[in-house]
């Protein structure tokens, strides 16, 4: 396993870039070990001082030890300084770790984090989200990577029609270069006829899923729906949504609100509306209610938890597909 650093700093705010950096690390080093080759520290292990104390511990196994480091975000500068630092100055032989941080607004890897790695032989490598405006100038970019020509009145068509999500638009290209065999060119119009629409309504089949209970349903909505690079904060945002929607007409049917007078009040096409309210008819407001409260357990957790440690959930920690997919069976449980 030449082909691997001693440490690896994968941080940005496009989260789905890193998420498959992480996948990409962990197939690279199970292929080359095997499964138990690669250690995984999440929640409460993953501090600068457990991963120092997991660098200095023995071990047994033959061939190169890889560690993968979750939730580096939430770190603060004086702890890597003082537990981190030294360990990576001293790395073992045949092992690597690799620290992910999923950055946003002021929750960044510190500076000491990025130092230690450099110092150590490691590598830093940022996946940052393009600016809006530069999202046709990159997808010209990636379609010629793939071998195919994308004019600016069709990348101006491509960010229009399946909007900003970076991960979502290289999906998009990867098919269309799939279809014209690696070689040709793209027209505006064949964006039109090719290229996937919004995924707010996919969106929507998952909160609706939710709504009515069917677990299959929401978590195939789910995975569906971040392979296209959509975000757990604006997905979290639309079933929330869309929860508190079935919350008002669940308390106007019990009120006494026929069917047909609620579904007349709702902005959606019939068919939709009569599905939904179907859905919220046959579930309890209870119901509903815990699972917003699921859901605001989710957003806080995949920001690190409570700012009171004593407060935190023992799930805070975890990673954020995990969360997502636990509260996703806790709703429709």
């Amino acid at each position: 396993m030449a082909e691997l650093k001693p440490a690896y700093l994968i941080h940005g705010d496009d989260h789905g870039a890193v998420a498959e950096r992480r996948a990409g690390l962990r197939a690279l080093a199970e292929r080359a070990g095997g499964p138990d080759s690669v250690e995984s520290l999440e929640g409460e292990s993953a501090t600068p001082e457990g991963v120092a104390g997991a660098l200095a511990a023995m071990t047994l196994m033959a061939g190169r030890r890889v560690i993968l480091v979750e939730g580096v975000e939430r770190w603060k500068q004086a702890e890597v300084e003082q537990s981190l630092t030294p360990a990576l100055a001293a790395m073992p032989p045949d092992t690597t770790v690799a620290l992910f941080a999923r950055e946003e607004g002021r929750a960044k890897a510190p500076t000491a984090l990025h130092t230690a790695v450099k110092r150590a032989g490691g590598q830093v490598v940022a996946q940052a989200t393009v600016k809006p405006w530069d999202l046709p100038k990159w997808a010209r970019a990636q379609a010629s990577r793939m071998g195919i020509e994308l004019d600016m009145a069709a990348a101006n068509a491509l960010v229009g029609q399946v909007g900003e999500r970076q991960q979502r638009l290289l999906r998009e290209l990867e098919k269309l270069a799939l279809e014209l065999d690696g070689s040709g060119r793209v027209s505006a119009q064949d964006i039109e006829a090719r290229a996937a629409h919004s995924a707010q309504y996919r969106a929507y089949t998952l909160a609706d899923a939710l709504v009515a209970g069917d677990s299959r349903e929401a978590t195939r909505a789910y995975v569906r729906l971040r392979e296209q690079g959509e975000r757990l904060a604006g997905l979290t945002y639309l079933m929330a949504s869309r929860l508190r929607d079935a919350l008002a007409v669940s308390l106007r049917l019990r009120a006494g609100e026929s069917a047909a007078e609620v579904k007349r009040g709702l902005r959606m096409p019939p068919r939709a509306a009569e599905r939904f309210v179907r859905d919220v008819a046959q579930t309890e407001p209870e119901r509903l209610r815990a699972a917003l409260g699921t859901l605001a357990d989710l957003e806080l957790d995949t920001r690190g938890g409570s700012p009171v440690p004593q407060a935190r959930s023992r799930l805070s920690g975890l990673d954020e597909e995990t969360l997502a997919l636990r509260a996703i069976e806790t709703i429709t449980s």
